[in-house]
C-alpha cells in the first residue's frame, strides 16, 4: 500500500479551529487564531505583538466599518502607514517613531503572511510591498559619563557610608556634624553604592539591575547573569571594585531587609517601606543615580549613560566591536559599531590641536 506523504496543514481541524467561510469570518478572529495556534514567542512579545494588531483592527474597522478581512488591501496598509506617521498625540508630537512603526510594520508582515497562507486575500497578500522606514537608529552616545564623571561618581557612591542618610529634620539637628546627626533608619547605603557600581562597572539597563539574583553574581567569574530586554538572559563581566561593592552589601546590611522579604532578590527595597513586593521598581534606580549624581556634581546624565560609557571604554581599550557587542548584549552588531564614533568634543580636540 502506497504511503500518503501529503504534509498536513499547519492548522486544522482537530486543532480546534474550523474554516472560516469567506464573508463570514473576521480579522478578530483569525487574530486570535493567530495567537493560540502560531505564536510561541515571549509573554512579553506577545503582549507587545497583540498591541500591534489590536491598533490596526480598530483603524480597519474605523476606516471600512468592519473587520472582514477582505477589506485589507495593499491600499489599506499604506494607508495605515501613513497614519502611524502622521498620528499626533496630546502634546502634539508625534505618537510613534520611527523605530516603532518599522516594529508594528514587522508585527503586520508575519501575521498577514501567516494569514494568506490559510485565508488567502483576493488581492495578494496585503503587506508584502509596505516598506519599512530609514532609520538612523543612532545610540545617544555623546551622552556616555567622561572618565571624570564616573570617578566623581563613584567617590560620591562611597561618601554615602559616612555622610548618606543623615536626618532631614533641620529643627533638631542643626549642626552639620555627621556624629551627632542620626541616619535615617530606611536608608540604605551599602545598597545604593552597589547598585551604582553594578551600572558603571558592567553597563547594565537599569531594569536589569531590579531583576537581579543573589546566586546570578558570580564571585569567582566575575560575571553577573542578567535577565534583559526581551526575556534574554546576558552574562556580564564586572570589575573587582565592582564585585566588592555587592559582597559589602550581602555582607554588611542586605541580612537586614531578607529577613523580612525572604527573597533572593539581590536589591531588595528597605523593610518598612511602601514597597511590599521585595523588588524595587526601575524609578527607585533612576532616584539612587540622580541622588548621587547630585552629591557628585554631575547634570544630565541617567543610568543609561554609564552603559554607554562601558562601550567607550572597551571600545578606547580593545578597538574591538566585537568586546562590545559581547560586553553589552546587542544582537545587532550595528549598536557596537557606533561606540567608534568620534563625538564632536572629540573631534573639536582633534582640530584644534595642531
Amino acid at each position: 500500500m502506497q504511503k500518503n506523504n501529503k504534509i498536513a496543514p499547519q492548522i486544522t481541524p482537530s486543532n480546534n479551529l474550523q474554516p472560516l467561510k469567506r464573508g463570514g469570518d473576521s480579522l478578530g478572529s483569525w487574530i486570535e487564531a493567530y495567537f493560540k495556534f502560531e505564536i510561541t514567542t515571549t509573554p512579553l512579545s506577545q503582549r507587545e505583538q497583540a498591541r500591534d494588531l489590536q491598533y490596526f483592527l480598530k483603524f480597519l474597522i474605523n476606516e471600512c466599518g468592519n473587520d472582514n478581512p477582505d477589506n485589507w488591501t495593499p491600499r489599506l496598509s499604506a494607508d495605515y502607514k501613513n497614519y502611524l506617521r502622521e498620528c499626533i498625540n496630546t502634546k502634539g508630537e508625534r505618537r510613534w517613531g520611527d523605530r516603532t512603526i518599522n516594529r508594528m510594520t514587522a508585527t503586520l508582515k508575519t501575521f498577514a503572511k501567516w494569514l494568506n497562507k490559510h485565508r488567502p486575500f483576493v488581492l495578494g497578500n496585503p503587506m508584502e510591498k509596505i516598506k519599512t522606514l530609514a532609520t538612523a537608529s543612532l545610540l545617544e552616545i555623546d551622552k556616555a559619563l567622561t572618565s571624570q564623571e564616573r570617578r566623581r561618581i563613584l567617590d560620591a557612591a562611597d561618601l554615602l557610608l559616612e555622610t548618606g542618610g543623615l536626618s532631614r529634620d533641620r529643627k533638631r539637628y542643626k549642626t552639620a556634624d555627621t556624629i551627632s546627626r542620626p541616619k535615617r533608619k530606611n536608608y540604605r547605603p551599602w545598597r545604593n553604592r552597589a547598585i551604582i557600581y553594578c551600572l558603571t562597572e558592567t553597563g547594565m539597563r537599569r531594569a536589569a539591575i531590579t531583576k537581579l539574583r543573589v546566586e546570578d553574581v558570580g564571585f569567582d567569574s566575575r560575571t553577573i547573569k542578567a535577565l534583559e530586554k526581551g526575556d534574554i538572559i546576558h552574562e556580564y563581566s564586572i570589575s573587582r571594585e565592582g564585585l566588592a561593592a555587592i559582597r559589602d552589601y550581602i555582607e554588611k546590611e542586605r541580612g537586614e531587609d531578607d529577613t523580612y522579604y525572604n527573597t533572593n532578590t539581590l536589591f531588595l527595597p528597605a523593610r518598612g517601606t511602601q514597597n511590599k513586593t521585595g523588588v524595587l521598581n526601575p524609578n527607585a534606580v533612576n532616584e539612587i543615580w540622580d541622588h548621587i549624581s547630585n552629591k557628585a556634581g554631575v547634570t544630565n546624565r541617567t543610568p543609561h549613560s554609564a552603559r554607554h560609557a562601558m562601550g567607550r571604554h572597551i571600545i578606547a581599550k580593545t578597538g574591538n566591536i566585537a568586546a562590545v557587542q559581547r560586553q553589552l548584549g546587542h544582537k545587532n552588531a550595528a549598536y557596537s559599531i557606533q561606540y567608534s564614533r568620534v563625538t564632536k568634543e572629540e573631534m573639536d580636540s582633534v582640530i584644534n590641536d595642531r
